[in-house]
């Protein structure tokens, strides 16, 4: 176990002994699936969240999501969102504990497209996580997509619902 602030999302640290969490199941390339009951979640949880964004992370193996964990913004805004980091860490904790992997980190878009902004982009600090956008900018319609982002570049992968 190492102390170690770097492990960042939506720029929370998390604080206290941790050790690293595995993403090889959703590297670069590879489709994230996520059960149909787990997207329901998450539209469920951003839509209760407006006007602020949503965020969250998903786990599982092998690429395939198992859960959802809803968390709250801490940052309480429109436009941004930074994971609680007692959540963040208690979850963690729980996907260790379970033997999975960090899937991918949720977030919701109130009203632009599911795609990175430029925040987005700066604060991607998992390269091998999928980065799973919600956006409501159509509520009847709710949009998902997910992407990678590595050093910078987003690239967008398959988010299979099952």
């Amino acid at each position: 176990m190492v102390l170690n602030s770097s492990y960042l999302v939506g720029n929370s640290p998390v604080w206290g002994e941790v050790d690293p969490i595995t993403t090889t199941g959703s590297k670069r390339g590879k489709v994230i699936e996520i059960p149909a009951d787990i997207r329901d979640q998450m539209v469920e949880h951003a839509l209760a969240a407006v006007p602020n964004e949503a965020c969250g992370l998903l786990a599982g193996s092998d690429g395939r999501v198992e859960r959802f964990y809803p968390m709250r913004n801490a940052d309480e805004s429109q436009t941004t969102y930074r994971l609680d980091p007692r959540e963040q860490f208690r979850v963690f904790n729980e996907i260790e504990g379970k033997g999975w992997e960090l899937s991918g980190i949720f977030h919701s878009h109130t009203h632009t497209e599911a795609y990175p902004s430029e925040t987005d982009r700066q604060q991607a600090f998992y390269p091998d996580a999928h980065y799973v956008l919600v956006s409501l900018a159509d509520p009847s319609s709710p949009s998902v997509r997910a992407f990678t982002i590595v050093d910078g570049v987003i690239q967008e992968q398959e988010a299979r619902i099952a």
